[in-house]
């Protein structure tokens, strides 16, 4: 039981901050209209509406700062990172998630130390992440029954499958890897440290598409659609590091 108690604690911080505002989870449902539009993540010099910080409970490491500024003609979401950790969340009102997502990026100042395939590396610049309500019964054995022991210690319903775009280091775009401290969080790395300089990248995303390809062992293609949605995210984090890194995240929205 120790065992599984020093488990549960080494998987906490990947969890927690994904749910520490949601009401709950929702059932999967179908949309009888369009879904409702993300909030923007800014307005003015302000953060938007509906975006709240979501950092660790009794959190060590500072806190990533969030915050508004113009760049290149764009408004956007500035994410500095300082050795810190936190996240931006929007809590998803339930209902299956849309077909597709789409947003606008740049990394001013990468994270050296940025390595995804190891915990001392666990950091990126930035990241865009959905978070999803996947069926325990979904999940293996061994990692359900350290979720259970996380959700009854939290005493909060957390999610079971989050599923994250990010800026990486060294590791090779494409590449679809593992939370160093937690299987129900899986990355998907669409740029590197190579091209932190500065410049925007646009990104379109079938989620459909990206969902099976990292949870494909636990929702495989007989599954029909995927599991209801429950929150969308961003943030960056330095905290493993120890390093810094500055990045902007602007026009995020559902595409069709």
């Amino acid at each position: 039981m120790r065992s599984l108690r020093r488990a549960v604690r080494s998987r906490l911080p990947a969890l927690l901050p994904l749910v520490s505002l949601l009401p709950g989870l929702a059932a999967p449902a179908a949309w009888a209209q369009p879904p409702p539009a993300l909030p923007p993540l800014v307005a003015g010099s302000s953060l938007g509406a509906g975006w709240q910080v979501a950092n660790l409970p009794e959190q060590k490491p500072p806190a990533t700062r969030y915050g508004a500024e113009g760049v290149q003609g764009r408004n956007a979401l500035r994410l500095e990172a300082r050795a810190s950790y936190g996240n931006l969340l929007h809590a998803w009102p339930g209902g299956p998630a849309p077909a597709r997502l789409q947003w606008a990026w740049r990394v001013a100042q990468p994270n050296p130390g940025t390595d995804l395939r190891g915990k001392p590396g666990d950091d990126v610049a930035a990241k865009v992440c959905l978070s999803f309500d996947l069926p325990l019964a979904q999940v293996p054995f061994g990692e359900r029954t350290l979720l259970r022991l996380a959700r009854s210690r939290t005493g909060q319903n957390l999610p079971a499958a989050t599923l994250c775009w990010v800026w990486g280091g060294m590791e090779a775009a494409g590449s679809f890897i593992d939370n160093a401290f937690s299987r129900r969080v899986r990355y998907v790395v669409l740029r590197t440290a190579a091209e932190a300089g500065g410049a925007w990248f646009e990104e379109n995303r079938d989620i459909a598409a990206d969902f099976r390809r990292a949870f494909g062992d636990e929702w495989p293609a007989s599954q029909p659609g995927l599991p209801a949605l429950a929150a969308v995210l961003v943030g960056a984090d330095a905290d493993n590091t120890g390093g810094q890194s500055v990045a902007h995240i602007a026009d995020l929205r559902w595409a069709p």
